[in-house]
């Protein structure tokens, strides 16, 4: 005996729950996306699907996934996927939601707030060519990989790279004033690179480049993140300023090479905290050595520039800055960069990526907020 259409379609409604939209990373059903879902007399339900936007780059995606979760219900015999768009109005309430206030609201930077429990590492160096984005985005995909979740906001606004080196080629989805950044291995990324044409040059200054890292943070949906890793242009400048004032809980991650000029450098760009009042994480020395076939290592750079970097910040700043990790030299590194695909994932079992996974292990940590939580104690006896 057949099951009733009543309890069918529960069947599908309870399917299409289960398919979550690929940008936002929540139930379709929860964010008002299915208009409507009916069952014929011949087994093949009809889905009515309302997209964000009419160019939705992945609503082949989004038919796979209805298609795949709908067609494994009992009794349908095919599905048929009907496409619209949601009206401005449904944008804005869909906004609402995802911020979880009011449609009006001014909208703020998630991650400066005291309940947050987002992890916000500052990547930052001395001077340019010393590895910092690709150790980012090894960051990155490493802690994704291991269950975390991230975002990356390529902050270094006039080099940005990070879009290449992580395979994110595709371009944010607006919904209303929202942006929903693009995924990639499991890291949501932000980057200006994908709001200009071809390979153009950002011309800013810095009330600009202010404005644009408070986009970044602030109007983008990064949903409930675990790690935040900003990867900033080298040096002191705006960029750097600007992160101070609207993540002052961000802490800093130094990148160096071993060599003593680009150290002393380095040390100028951790000393900053002084006057930020950030904490310093560590100190990571990128491109430390490269090993030979014969298993001897060739220290190109010198030796001994990132526990130098990590001796004279710990006593500059009265508290202890590990030497977090030393990242072997290895052109897989570069060829990874190159084809969007980072090392860690490409060659786990490099000496490279082993480095780059410690590291990331010693970041893989969710800090919890205290507050709104009991600490047991009881007021002491009289």
């Amino acid at each position: 005996m057949s099951a009733p259409v009543s309890t069918v379609e529960d069947a599908i409604q309870a399917a299409l729950a289960t398919v979550n939209d690929p940008e936002i990373r929540r139930p379709i059903t929860e964010l008002g996306m299915v208009r409507s879902a009916t069952i014929g007399a011949s087994g093949v339900v009809r889905v009515e699907l309302l997209l964000t936007v009419a160019g939705c780059p992945l609503k082949d995606k989004l038919r796979t996934d209805i298609t795949a979760a709908v067609a494994a219900v009992p009794g349908v015999t095919g599905v048929e996927i009907d496409f619209g768009v949601m009206t401005p109005e449904q944008r804005q309430s869909l906004q609402s939601q995802l911020r979880g206030g009011g449609a009006t609201e001014e909208p703020v930077i998630p991650f400066a707030q005291p309940g947050s429990r987002t992890r916000v590492y500052a990547v930052a160096s001395g001077k340019g060519g010393v590895g910092k984005s690709s150790v980012t985005v090894n960051l990155a995909a490493a802690l994704a990989a291991r269950g975390l979740s991230v975002g990356v906001v390529d902050a270094d606004i006039y080099g940005h790279s990070v879009p290449r080196m992580l395979g994110a080629d595709g371009r944010p989805t607006r919904v209303e004033d929202m942006i929903m950044p693009p995924q990639s291995h499991g890291v949501k990324v932000i980057s200006i690179g994908m709001f200009t044409s071809g390979n153009a040059a950002v011309v800013w200054r810095g009330p600009m480049l202010h404005r644009a890292l408070q986009q970044f943070l602030a109007d983008v949906y990064w949903g409930d993140l675990d790690v935040l890793l900003l990867d900033l242009p080298p040096g002191t400048g705006d960029v750097a300023i600007s992160l101070a004032q609207l993540l002052p809980n961000s802490e800093i991650l130094i990148v160096t090479t071993p060599q003593t000029a680009a150290a002393e450098v380095a040390e100028r760009a951790g000393a900053i905290a002084l006057q930020t009042h950030q904490r310093v994480v560590g100190v990571i020395e990128n491109m430390s050595w490269l090993e030979m076939p014969d298993g001897s290592r060739m220290e190109i750079f010198g030796a001994g520039g990132g526990a130098a970097v990590s001796e004279s910040l710990s006593r500059t700043i009265g508290a202890q800055v590990p030497l977090l990790g030393q990242i072997p030299l290895d052109t897989r590194v570069r060829e990874a960069g190159d084809a969007g695909n980072p090392v860690v994932l490409a060659e786990p079992e490099s000496p490279a990526a082993q480095a780059l996974g410690a590291v990331a292990d010693r970041l893989a940590v969710r800090r919890e907020s205290l507050l709104g939580k009991p600490l047991g104690l009881k007021p002491a006896g009289r």
